[in-house]
């Protein structure tokens, strides 16, 4: 009779063992995509063009995979009937302002594009980290993400305002440095952004069929709403100031595309299983991890690995782990 009552329990810390691990994974591959954008948005000398560029690739990308996949198209438009008649989703409705996610994510890639080469990757993340600890835990308690709302608690709270202790810790060296630090507060705004995208399209996933190829839909969805965003904020800065520079040669500039559409699609099937708040806090540690280390042994020019970047990024990763014990104890 114990054995079999324990059986749910260790299955339950299971999956959030293992959407945890997932989440570090897609962090790192965020931390990664921030690398390459903003290295790419430093060649052009247009961060918009840069932006428009990886979110441009990871389209298509998805556009082929849905041309070839069956399974995909229908997902789709199982997402289009769900918004054109609400009240006949299978996973509950959905309204027009749920599939805008994108918004979001085309805003975070652009931050990246114009500030990582500037203040560094750990810099950027951790600021990231400060906007979506704090977010995800309101996203989760008004019940944007597809687990419903989730109330707050004491150490959620805790890890919440000690992610954004990391983040003064981690960018005070830019306090005496108006414009570093101005270029800190935009990847905290694309942080904020983050939770809300993960939750809405989380929702879109479980709208579309609940399994992998609704989070590839919902990927879709995200990537077309953001490249069209961006195509026009690229159309008018192309207006004002002009063509960026010629591309870069290098393979490996363009491959921040490819990195979006597995971790938003990632991010969509995983999010159903943990929630908006442990995802990110996933995500935060994978970011914060692979950002110090591209930092330390592949800095871009002008930047430098500091005593307080180091302390606040292990500050914040202490706040991920405090935060995450309810869900794993509730487990």
């Amino acid at each position: 009779m114990t054995t079999t009552d324990t059986r749910p329990v260790r299955s339950a810390q299971q999956y959030q063992l293992v959407g945890l691990a997932a989440s570090f994974g897609i962090g790192m591959l965020v931390a990664l995509q921030s690398r390459v954008n903003g290295e790419l948005g430093h060649r052009l000398g247009d961060g918009i063009a840069a932006a428009l560029i990886s979110f441009g690739t990871g389209l298509v990308i998805l556009l082929l995979a849905t041309a070839l996949v069956p399974r995909i198209r229908h997902s789709l438009g199982t997402v289009w009937r769900t918004v054109r008649t609400p009240s006949e989703g299978a996973g509950g409705p959905l309204r027009w302002w749920q599939c805008i996610g994108g918004l979001a994510g085309a805003f975070l890639v652009a931050t990246q594009s114009i500030t990582v080469a500037t203040i560094g990757v750990a810099v950027f993340t951790v600021a990231v980290v400060g906007g979506q600890a704090v977010s995800s835990l309101v996203v989760d308690r008004l019940g944007f993400g597809p687990a419903g709302p989730q109330a707050f608690t004491p150490l959620r709270v805790v890890g919440a305002i000690v992610a954004l202790v990391a983040v003064v810790l981690a960018v005070s060296d830019q306090l005496s440095h108006p414009s570093g630090l101005l270029l800190a507060i935009l990847p905290a705004l694309g942080g904020i952004g983050t939770a809300v995208q993960q939750g809405i399209n989380g929702r879109v996933a479980r709208t579309a069929s609940g399994d992998s190829y609704g989070a590839v839909a919902a990927g879709v969805i995200n990537f077309l709403v953001g490249t069209s965003a961006l195509l026009v904020v690229f159309l008018v800065d192309l207006a004002l100031r002009g063509a960026p520079s010629s591309l870069p040669t290098d393979p490996w500039l363009y491959v921040g595309g490819a990195c979006g559409v597995v971790f938003i699609s990632s991010a969509a099937a995983v999010v159903r299983i943990v929630g908006v708040f442990v995802l990110g806090l996933g995500t935060i540690a994978g970011q914060l991890i692979a950002s110090l280390f591209l930092d330390l042994f592949a800095p871009t020019a002008g930047t430098e690995v500091t005593f307080p970047v180091v302390a606040g990024t292990f500050l914040a990763l202490a706040a991920v782990v405090v935060a995450a014990l309810p869900n794993l104890r509730k487990a």
